[in-house]
């Protein structure tokens, strides 16, 4: 019998397949690796443990626990929205709560579901939602993908959602925070939207009369909408409004459908990104089950992160103007600086995937194998634009192509497309590559902030702390290695690191194992004996132990005395201002004491 649902939990799901359906796992002895999701890293430094059920970072950030801590990082919640995450996937049920109690989060989270729920029992019980869903059927949306996709329909009311939600126990506000109301503080408004009521704040439903798609985040769960029009009669107004950044919903940091298609994505290893939710619904549809799509926003570069947990190759089908600045192009830009590998779907004019589907599939399938990779597309996109020939010409492609090849991060692949280009212009490699110095990348980031993981705000860990876990790690890894060390030394390491080494001593490392020793400590020890555990099975091998560890313990000790001069040193200091000669002589004595140490 578990004890509690934090037991329970863990003992239904496995920390491998929790972590692996947000970073590309690899497989490494008994372990797994991956670049660390929390910093930025090029050589994976980050470890998953499945016989002790944890994690840790080896590199800069040093981050590490159970998976309640993972998900707490990698979702930005605190441990009792974890827990409600967790539960969920689990089929852990939890005791119910006072809703008094409950975290905004939560109740926002509740919000949503409730409204996800609403806008789907309109779509089938009301009349201009069975409208709407005849003109989603017509587009060659299947009735399986509504369900899938939990398509639904906004009553053309102004507070039909609100009621629905207040009479659910939810007040007007949260359902503003929500991001599914809008409260206007004056009249302004009024008269020209037609709304019944005269009032001075006045709060109303922000989606009307609009096909719903939900959006979800990596864990299916509800956290914003789009709403899209139905017909021509609309075109007056935005063709898709989206729920604003909430609490929950961030546009930004968003990709429609990565909870259906990370797990696709990963298999296949490339992503297909395209443009609307219904372009993503129909080309999951027709069976390419590894798409994605932006969410009223260009790529930006928080997405990015997100995508390259999963795969490093991307294929979309955007409409690309190579020319002109806009969003679109700078977030492929980006996408090419962070070193995606990019392949560009070509676009038939005035065709978006959902309708080539539609009208043939077969045409969508020869569309993505014929697919570019970005550098060839924007080459043979520019050479054709201009007379490659003439010296005007040549400048053109030239300023389009250069700060193009200069963004390419790998140096040998930018090589390549430096002397494609002085082949299509006929010119020397040379000049290409004088030009290519002076040519400009503009350092434009789409929506974001820098992205919040970055090495710049890590602090390492001391070097004492390295030293000492390094020497406990080496004696799990061969016990017989306490037996064969000056005790001496363990005074000169710290509070926790000396508990350990008693312990060692009391149970006799070098008969009883680990597994044995956690019973008999607290769990703040047990946790720290896991991560070390986990830290002697991914050194490296081939080093002779006896050494490592003498050489640890040596600098170690150095230290240690290093510090105590220090500290000495203040203190004579203090003694000679209050001139205190005996206090003097006795800091001195010990100073040379100690200092004879070092040599």
């Amino acid at each position: 019998m578990l004890n509690s649902p934090i037991e329970e939990i863990k003992s239904k799901l496995d920390i491998v397949e929790v972590i692996g359906d947000y970073i590309k796992l690899q497989k490494a002895g008994a372990n797994y690796r991956a670049l660390c999701p929390f910093h930025s890293e090029k050589t994976p430094s980050f470890f998953v443990s499945p016989a002790r059920q944890i994690w840790h970072c080896f590199g800069a950030c040093s981050e590490g626990g159970d998976i309640f801590k993972f998900i707490m990082k990698i979702e930005g919640v605190e441990f009792g929205d974890a827990l409600r995450i967790l539960a969920q996937r689990a089929g852990v049920k939890l005791r119910k709560q006072d809703s008094r109690l409950k975290t905004e989060r939560q109740r926002l989270y509740e919000i949503c579901e409730l409204s996800c729920q609403f806008f789907e029992k309109q779509l089938e019980g009301s009349k201009k939602g069975r409208q709407a869903k005849s003109y989603i059927l017509k587009r060659g949306v299947s009735e399986e993908s509504i369900k899938k996709w939990r398509i639904g329909y906004a009553p053309d009311t102004w507070e039909g959602l609100s009621d629905f939600l207040v009479g659910k126990g939810y007040n007007r506000e949260e359902i503003v925070k929500a991001g599914l109301a809008v409260k206007k503080q004056d009249n302004s408004c009024i008269n020209s939207c037609n709304y019944p009521r005269k009032s001075a704040s006045i709060i109303y439903d922000r989606f009307r009369g609009r096909i719903i798609f939900p959006v979800f985040d990596l864990n299916s769960q509800v956290i914003g909408f789009s709403g899209r029009v139905i017909s021509q009669e609309q075109e007056l107004t935005a063709k898709y409004i989206n729920t604003p950044n909430t609490f929950l919903y961030d546009k930004s940091k968003v990709l429609y459908g990565l909870d259906k298609a990370k797990i696709e994505i990963r298999k296949k290893d490339f992503c297909i990104l395209v443009e609307g939710n219904i372009d993503a619904v129909m080309v999951s549809q027709a069976g390419f089950k590894n798409v994605v799509a932006v969410c009223g926003t260009a790529l930006t570069l928080y997405q990015l992160k997100v995508l390259k947990r999963y795969s490093e190759n991307l294929i979309t089908a955007f409409d690309m103007d190579i020319a002109g600045d806009s969003a679109t192009k700078r977030g492929i830009d980006l996408a090419q600086s962070e070193g995606f590998n990019l392949k560009i779907i070509t676009m038939p004019k005035n065709l978006d995937p959902a309708d080539i589907i539609f009208k043939n599939p077969k045409q969508w399938e020869e569309l993505l194998q014929q697919a570019k990779s970005i550098l060839q597309f924007y080459f043979d996109t520019t050479i054709s634009r201009f007379d490659s020939k003439t010296p005007e010409g040549k400048r053109e492609i030239s300023k389009i192509l250069l700060p193009i090849i200069k963004r390419i991060p790998n140096k040998i692949e930018q090589s390549y497309w430096i002397r494609e280009l002085a082949k299509d212009l006929e010119v020397k490699e040379e000049m290409v590559e004088q030009e290519l110095k002076k040519a400009k990348i503009e350092n434009k980031e789409i929506g974001e902030e820098r992205f919040s993981n970055s090495d710049s705000n890590l602090s390492p860990k001391p070097r004492r702390q390295i030293l000492e876990e390094r020497v406990i790690s080496l004696i799990l890894r061969s016990p017989q290695l306490f037996l064969d060390i000056d005790e001496s030394y363990f005074s000169y390491f710290s509070k926790k690191s000396q508990e350990i080494l008693k312990i060692f001593k009391k149970e006799d490392i070098s008969k009883n194992g680990v597994e044995n020793l956690k019973k008999k400590i607290s769990a703040e020890l047990a946790d720290f004996l896991d991560y070390l555990s986990l830290k002697s099975e991914i050194e490296d091998d081939g080093i002779d132990l006896n050494t490592e560890v003498a050489n640890c313990l040596k600098e170690i000790k150095l230290i240690e005395v290093r510090e105590r001069l220090d500290s000495i040193s203040k203190e004579i200091r203090k003694a000679e201002e209050k001139k205190n000669s005996k206090e003097i002589n006795k800091l001195t004595k010990e100073f040379n004491k100690l200092a004879g140490e070092l040599i």
